[in-house]
C-alpha cells in the first residue's frame, strides 16, 4: 500500500464548485468553465462533490461525469479532494475507486446513514474504504447534514488505527473540537475548518485548510483573508473576515447549493438551478445576496 502519511499539499482554500446540470444531467461544459474560473483566481485546492456539489442527488453516471470533468479542467494545476460519501459503503467504496482511476489526489468520506451508526460501524466504514483504494481520506464530520456525529477522540483513533486517514474536516462550528484534534493528536492530525462563519478563529486556532463555496463568489477576500492569518497579520485579517462575514453567514443559511448557483448566476457564470427538492433562491433572497456580494 501506498504510504499516505505524507499527504498531498491540500491547503489553503479549498473551494467547493457547484454541479450545473442541464436537460441532459451534468453540463459538463459549465463544471469545466467554473473549475478554471477558481483555479485562475488561486484557489489552492478543488473539492468537487460535497454538499454544494449536491452529491446526494447524483446517479453514478453523473457522480463520473464530475470526477473525470474536474480531474481534467484541475490538469493538475492544484490537488482534487473528491467526495466520495454514499448511504451504503459498497457505493462509496465503488466511488472511491472510481476517483482513484481518474487521478484525483484525494477523498473525502462522511459516513451518512439512514439509521444511527455506532462507532464500531463508523470505524469498519472507514475501514472498507481505506482497504480499498491508496489514497489520502479525509474525514468530514458535519452532523447536521449526516446525522452522524464524530467525537474528536473518534476521529483521532482512526487516524492512528486506518492507514489512509489522514486528515479531518470539522464542521460543527465548534472550535474546542478543532482544538481536541490538535491536543489529542500531539499536533500530528491535520484539520480543515468546514464551518463558514468560523474560519478566523479556526486558522487562528491552527486549521490547515478552509473548505468552502465562498470563492465562488469572491475569490480574492477568501485567499486574502487565509493569507494575513498565516503573515500574523492579525487586524488586516479581523477587517478582511468582517467583510465577508454576512456573505458567509448567507450562503450557510441559506442552502450552499441554492445561494452559490444564484451567486453565480450574478455574475455572469452559467450555474443552473439546484436539483429538487432543493429550489432556486427566492426573490428577497436574490436581492439580499446581491448587496452582499457588492458589498465584498
Amino acid at each position: 500500500m501506498v504510504d499516505t502519511r505524507v499527504a498531498p499539499a491540500i491547503e489553503g482554500v479549498i473551494a467547493y464548485p457547484v454541479t450545473p446540470f442541464d436537460d441532459s444531467g451534468v453540463d459538463t461544459a459549465a463544471l469545466a468553465a467554473m473549475i478554471t474560473r477558481l483555479v485562475a483566481a488561486g484557489v489552492q485546492a478543488i473539492a468537487p462533490l460535497g454538499s454544494t456539489g449536491e452529491l446526494a442527488y447524483l446517479s453514478e453516471t453523473e457522480f463520473d461525469a464530475v470526477i473525470d470533468t474536474t480531474v481534467a479542467a484541475v490538469d493538475g494545476a492544484v490537488p482534487v479532494l473528491a467526495g466520495v460519501s454514499d448511504l451504503t459503503t459498497a457505493n462509496t467504496v465503488r466511488r472511491a475507486r472510481y476517483a482513484q482511476r481518474a487521478a484525483v489526489d484525494a477523498v473525502q468520506v462522511i459516513p451518512v446513514s439512514y439509521w444511527k451508526l455506532s462507532e464500531r460501524e463508523i470505524v469498519e466504514h472507514y475501514r472498507a474504504v481505506s482497504d480499498a483504494i491508496d489514497l489520502p481520506i479525509m474525514a468530514y464530520n458535519n452532523p447536521a447534514t449526516a446525522g452522524v456525529d464524530m467525537s474528536p477522540a473518534l476521529l483521532v483513533s482512526m487516524f492512528r488505527d486506518i492507514d489512509h486517514v489522514t486528515m479531518v474536516k470539522e464542521s460543527t462550528g465548534d472550535l474546542a473540537r478543532m482544538q481536541a484534534l490538535a491536543d489529542l493528536s500531539d499536533g500530528a492530525l491535520p484539520f480543515y475548518n468546514g464551518s463558514n462563519p468560523l474560519v478566523l478563529d479556526a486558522l487562528r486556532a491552527g486549521a490547515t485548510g478552509w473548505c468552502t463555496a465562498a470563492p465562488n463568489l469572491a475569490a480574492q477576500p477568501c485567499l486574502d483573508l487565509v493569507a494575513a492569518v498565516r503573515a500574523g497579520e492579525q487586524e488586516q485579517a479581523q477587517r478582511l473576515y468582517d467583510g465577508l462575514k454576512p456573505l458567509l453567514e448567507f450562503i450557510v443559511a441559506g442552502g450552499l447549493a441554492t445561494t452559490i448557483k444564484a451567486g453565480l448566476e450574478m455574475l455572469g457564470v452559467p450555474a443552473g438551478v439546484p436539483r429538487r427538492p432543493l429550489l432556486p433562491l427566492d426573490e428577497a433572497g436574490r436581492a439580499e445576496l446581491k448587496s452582499l456580494i457588492s458589498a465584498v
